[in-house]
């Protein structure tokens, strides 16, 4: 079984990476309905939280139905994270989580997420100092480096398991990377093989089907899978993945009604969770993906992103399901 600190995931957790924008409580309800073993919220900014910033502070609310939960946090203060740290715990998720693997350029210049990969020993000492203050398992997300002259993800990961953190998830890019070329997990699967490491390790980066999650587990032997940009309008990747692992075979995809409901569950709970304006705003990035693949549906989508009336948007929800009824995906 896999553990963080207390916290049992089961054999081979799949997790859902922490996505700003995206892996808020709405979208986190689906992937935990569809199987998802470990949720994490958006990153949130320290500097946000220790200012009571409205943005920040909602990013803490978590739910029972959605656990075991990690609450994710960035920064490159050291006070200010652990003050952090401290706010984090009053919000009793099961893990503290800290980003060291942001590529976004407003997020580098400060030297938080990946911009501190160009200071491994700041790094560590941040992260010491949370281990110290927080009650919570600490976990770390990164990258193998800042850039190829910089891979030295082996060394960080035996200097963060020596300071104290409880797991480590590792997407195979660097930053200068950023999202483009194909992820490589060569030097997850070199960790996976120290005798030193005993924390699990969790792979990320490309894993977008049942066929790859079998072979990259086989191949790097890690821990489990951390899923990203795969998951978006695809909740259901987590139990197919599961599905394929013990069985070999596919699930069948998720019919159109399958999708309209989705669809419509996430509007409901984006109206629940942030009010009519903003729930309605915030769900205009994901239609294009619940929808995806549906010949002709561009006009349908292009009512779901410029409506403001809620009651409007459910209705056109109800066209496309009974326009596409029966629709067989392949």
């Amino acid at each position: 079984m896999v553990k963080i600190g207390d916290v049992n995931l089961g054999e081979f957790p799949l997790l859902l990476a922490p996505m700003e924008d995206v892996s808020d409580p709405p979208f986190r309800a689906l992937c935990k309905k569809h199987g998802a073993d470990m949720m994490y919220t958006e990153f949130i900014s320290v500097e946000g939280l220790i200012r009571d910033a409205h943005k920040s502070v909602q990013k803490l609310d978590i739910y029972d139905y959605e656990r075991p939960v990690g609450i994710q946090i960035f920064g490159a203060n050291l006070d200010s994270m652990v003050r952090a740290a401290e706010i984090v715990d009053e919000a009793q998720p099961e893990v503290l989580d800290i980003n060291y693997g942001c590529p976004v350029k407003k997020v580098v210049c400060k030297m938080a997420g990946a911009g501190i990969l160009q200071d491994i020993p700041r790094m560590v000492k941040l992260t010491e100092a949370i281990v110290k203050r927080s009650k919570l398992p600490v976990t770390v997300k990164t990258r193998l480096g800042w850039d190829d002259k910089t891979k030295y993800i082996e060394e960080v990961a035996e200097r963060l398991q020596d300071v104290g953190i409880k797991s480590l998830a590792i997407h195979g890019r660097t930053r200068k990377q950023m999202y483009k070329g194909e992820a490589d997990w060569t030097l997850i699967g070199k960790i996976k093989e120290n005798p030193r490491i005993h924390i699990p390790i969790f792979g990320n980066g490309d894993i977008d089907s049942p066929e790859k999650a079998k072979l990259y587990k086989e191949r790097y032997g890690v821990d489990g899978i951390m899923i990203g940009r795969a998951s978006i309008g695809n909740p259901w990747i987590f139990n197919q993945i599961k599905h394929y692992l013990k069985t070999g075979e596919y699930l069948p995809k998720p019919s159109v009604e399958e999708r309209v409901d989705a669809a419509r569950e996430h509007l409901r709970h984006s109206l629940e969770w942030k009010g009519a304006k903003l729930g309605v705003l915030e769900m205009r990035r994901h239609y294009t993906n619940y929808l995806r693949g549906l010949p002709g549906v561009k006009a349908y989508r292009s009512k779901l992103v410029q409506e403001m009336d809620s009651e409007v948007l459910f209705e056109i929800l109800d066209q496309v399901e009974a326009r596409y009824a029966g629709y067989a995906y392949v």
